[in-house]
């Protein structure tokens, strides 16, 4: 213990990977005091009131082919997205205006579906009771806008988080969902405090630097910063100061700052699907991960994203398994009064 003591203290500050020390997990410092209920409702009123143009993730970017539609429901609203012949994103009801038959199972000529039950083209004009969606594609996610839903000042593109350039840049997206709203998505992200404590394979040294309390805040300082270690094992880690905004409603992001890594992102976007078959709401996690580094070794890791990809996905959907736990048992007080 005196030799690891030691190596630690003669370990170089300046790289990214600096040793942990062995702690028990039950003797980390206690974050509860930190984790002011308040203060995270106000920041969840502080993102609910900002715009989002009636804009909604619809699914990652890569989950709709070239050569066939892919079908999501958002509101309750069945949709069906497809790419005409220059991968132009288009979005439209679900529902052929026919018979009833589900546009997912469709086949696509000429940028046009061909409903698979009587032949009925269905393309990007529309016709008469069936009418397309404004539809974005900003590289890594589809988004559509559904002014019905949103109820706000529709806007002609999403407001898209600042991420690296691609051409620096790794990026995984993950789905995963949740029996609950997507306040309570937000929520949990809103509440870096529970890191450490609840994923602490992923996270340690957790310190939440700067908070602010108010509802009535500048738009500079509604952020919290955090500093935190992401543990590469269990007596190594990467130490860095990150921050967590709201640009809408619905999404969250959190962006490293200080260490290695500066710029890179993770967007976390909150899309409600529905009810489901138990009546009770579903919220889809649409969660994006660029990660960018100017260090030389990562253009290597450019030209094997595809083998890296499966890897930042598992790690972002172990994450969710236990922040869905949290989220729906937020949901589920909730909905009891408590």
């Amino acid at each position: 213990m005196a030799a690891l003591d030691a190596l630690r203290g003669r370990w170089p500050k300046s790289l990214p990977l600096q040793p942990l020390p062995a702690e028990a997990w039950a003797k980390q410092e206690p974050t509860w005091k930190g984790a002011n209920p308040q203060v995270i409702e106000s920041a969840l009123k502080r993102a609910k009131m900002r715009p989002s143009g009636n804009w909604f993730v619809f699914a990652a970017s890569r989950d709709v082919p070239k050569d066939k539609p892919f079908g999501r429901h958002i509101g309750g609203t069945e949709l069906v997205a497809w790419r005409d012949e220059k991968q132009g994103i288009h979005i439209a009801p679900g529902v052929c205006p026919h018979l009833g038959a589900p546009l997912d199972k469709a086949k696509i000529e000429c940028d046009t579906l061909i409903c698979l039950w009587h032949g009925m083209p269905l393309g990007p004009k529309g016709r008469p009771g069936w009418k397309p969606l404004p539809a974005f594609d900003d590289g890594i996610l589809v988004w559509v806008r559904m002014d019905e839903l949103g109820g706000e000042e529709p806007t002609e593109v999403p407001i898209v988080p600042i991420r690296p350039p691609a051409a620096n840049s790794v990026d995984a997206v993950v789905t995963v969902t949740g029996i609950c709203e997507p306040d309570d998505i937000v929520a949990n992200r809103l509440d870096p405090w529970h890191g450490a404590w609840f994923h602490p394979y992923s996270f340690a040294r957790l310190k939440v630097v700067d908070a602010p309390t108010d509802v009535d805040v500048p738009e500079k300082d509604d952020r919290f910063l955090v500093d935190v270690t992401f543990r590469v094992s269990r007596g190594i880690g990467v130490p860095v100061r990150v921050e967590f905004v709201c640009p809408g409603p619905r999404t969250i992001v959190m962006r490293i700052l200080e260490g290695e890594g500066i710029g890179s992102v993770v967007e976390t976007h909150a899309t409600p699907l529905g009810p489901g078959p138990d009546g009770k709401p579903r919220t889809a996690v649409i969660e994006v991960t660029v990660a960018s580094s100017e260090r030389p070794g990562f253009k290597m890791a450019r030209k094997v994203a595809p083998l890296l990809r499966p890897a930042m996905s598992w790690t972002a959907e172990r994450l969710w398994k236990d922040d869905l736990d949290y989220a729906e048992r937020r949901y589920e007080l909730r909905s009891r009064g408590m």
